[in-house]
């Protein structure tokens, strides 16, 4: 059956190139490796990647996490085809994180990379995650640029992605909390967008 929601479709067609398209999987190793502090993951947590393509990103979060175990999901099955031929050290799963329970939880770890925005349903994406996660569990939403750019790019772009934009930063609290979830840290600057929510009511809000 033929998925309803075109970005499926819009990121099937671009599978077998991705990989070619900057940043490569190198340039993104290295800038993760930039923001290791702020990410702050630990040997043996579970992470569970949200949006991982063909797992240009999975790789270094396997090995941030080792020997923690890493599931990966992507609502594209070519992405995901080209992801399980890497031989990368995680689980890739065909998931639509907006219409089913995240697999094989709790993480410690929910990670959103360049992804949040592509969610057809954001408030139901996060009451789904908020459900994986252990009781002091991370959820971060992470891209390698500030969120102005993001949502201009996307806009640009148009098409299936013309409308997939990052929430505005006075946005997330209300959203988070529509999942039982509490805002700890929000970085919106030119080189890093990152918000950490976590399953606290009392979570204290950081923005920088």
């Amino acid at each position: 059956m033929k998925c309803a929601d075109p970005r499926v479709e819009f990121f099937n067609r671009l599978a077998e190139n991705w990989d070619n398209e900057e940043p490569s999987t190198q340039t993104m190793a290295m800038r993760l490796d930039w923001h290791r502090e702020v990410l702050d993951l630990k040997p043996g947590q579970s992470l569970l990647e949200v949006g991982c393509g063909t797992g240009k990103t999975t790789e270094w979060f396997a090995r941030a996490v080792a020997p923690g175990k890493v599931t990966a999901v992507d609502f594209s099955p070519a992405m995901i085809s080209l992801a399980r031929a890497k031989n990368i050290d995680a689980d890739f799963k065909c998931v639509d994180i907006c219409g089913y329970m995240p697999p094989d939880g709790p993480y410690d770890v929910v990670m959103c990379f360049h992804s949040f925005p592509h969610f057809r349903d954001q408030p139901g994406a996060l009451r789904n995650l908020r459900s994986c996660l252990k009781p002091d569990g991370r959820l971060i939403v992470m891209h390698l640029a500030s969120s102005a750019h993001i949502n201009g790019f996307h806009s640009g772009v148009g098409g299936a992605i013309g409308g997939d934009l990052l929430p505005g930063n006075d946005d997330w609290p209300a959203m988070l909390q529509g999942a039982g979830l509490g805002l700890v840290e929000l970085i919106d600057r030119a080189d890093l967008f990152f918000m950490e929510g976590r399953p606290s009511s009392k979570a204290a809000t950081g923005q920088t």
